[in-house]
């Protein structure tokens, strides 16, 4: 059973002494230190008399009591007596935590290296992709190199796996503009021009849009993770070891199935999107499931569809950028896994958004607005 450190106090000749007991260590000290440092009265004597053995943090604990009441070590062994000064001899008069600087200064500080982080993370990226391109020429020059079992994996997994979730968010976003659309329609008596809204928006915008938004939830966050443990757990460097380059055989199946299932899932997504809205119009509006579905073929141009086909190959190539990019990155302790794949969701998502915007201004300029 462990023996704590502890202490008693006395009144010898109207002097207050400290009678430490038991032993000194780093083990058994941990409620004498408290203890001690809730003891408000004046102390003029610490006696080690009845102390047992003694390591450098009782010695020190010690020191620093005697030196804060002004009190006097007596009774104490040889042993303790070299602790107690060697600990006086090398303590430091430095404050424990660092200056704080003026508000101003912190903030410049932070903002500076923020911005050479970023400068430095700008360089990396661009490294990564010029890897990315030469693995891609690599590929074309020999492509019987290329992993097409892991390309197939990954269509399952990009494609086939998100099909349930991509379906029923895309149906209920369907649900929702029908339903909305009409509420602000009907104040104008315009309630079948729902179907224009519903169309337009499903297969020029929201579609490909929250498809981009849900792959890189998924996706992208699973291949920061996956690449993000094989980095940190040394198989990367393992198969550089035997040969295998990382880039055709982890990176770029993650990117290929991407890009090419991107599209595949925006036309799912919007057409889901168009039959839920034909749900709920036909279940509030009074119009028909199937002249709901007869009308879009009417009223939504076909370049609303090539719009949306234009864009989920580059969201999809941005998606795969950032998760395998930021996978790629982890060292150092598991922790890094979390941090980078927050960061590969979050910086896909804003970049899908960012390029979105620049489309709709390109493509309104071009007159497939």
């Amino acid at each position: 059973m462990r023996e704590w450190a502890d202490f008693t106090v006395q009144e010898r000749g109207g002097r207050t002494t400290i009678l430490m007991q038991g032993p000194l260590l780093v083990s058994s000290i941990g409620v004498l230190d408290r203890k001690l440092r809730d003891h408000g009265e004046p102390v003029q004597f610490i006696d080690l008399s009845e102390a047992g053995d003694i390591d450098t943090v009782g010695a020190w604990i010690v020191s620093r009591f005697a030196d804060e009441q002004g009190a006097e070590v007596i009774g104490a062994s040889d042993e303790a007596e070299r602790l107690i000064e060697t600990v006086r001899a090398n303590a430091s008069s430095a404050a424990i935590g660092p200056e704080r600087l003026p508000p101003f200064q912190r903030v410049a500080a932070d903002m500076g290296e923020k911005v050479i982080n970023a400068g430095h993370g700008i360089v990396r990226f661009i490294g990564f992709l010029g890897e990315t391109l030469i693995g891609m020429g690599r590929i074309m020059l020999h492509p019987r190199r290329f992993p097409y079992k892991a390309l197939v994996r990954q269509f399952e997994l990009v494609g086939v796996t998100a099909l349930p979730i991509i379906a029923v968010m895309s149906f209920l976003i369907g649900i929702v503009i029908a339903q909305q659309g009409a509420a602000q329609l009907r104040q104008f008596g315009a309630e079948i021009y729902t179907i224009n809204l519903t169309g337009r928006l499903a297969l020029r915008e929201l579609g490909v849009l929250m498809t981009a938004i849900m792959v890189a939830g998924r996706s992208g966050s699973a291949f920061a993770a996956q690449i993000g443990t094989m980095k940190l757990t040394e198989e990367v460097d393992a198969m550089r070891t035997i040969g295998v380059s990382p880039m055709d055989a982890l990176i770029l199946p993650r990117i290929f199935a991407a890009v090419l299932m991107m599209p595949l899932l925006g036309f799912f997504s919007a057409v889901m999107a168009v039959i839920g809205g034909a749900f709920i119009a036909d279940l509030t509006l009074g119009i028909p499931f199937l002249t709901f579905l007869s009308r879009i073929q009417e009223v939504v141009p076909i370049y609303d569809l090539w719009v949306g086909m234009i864009k989920a190959p580059v969201f999809g190539l941005i998606v795969a950028l950032a998760g395998c990019y930021q996978g790629m990155q982890v060292k150092g302790n598991s922790e890094q896994v979390g941090l980078r794949t927050t960061m590969a969701v979050v910086q896909a998502i804003f970049m899908v958004i960012v390029l979105d915007a620049f489309f709709a201004v390109f493509f309104s300029e071009v007159g497939w607005g």
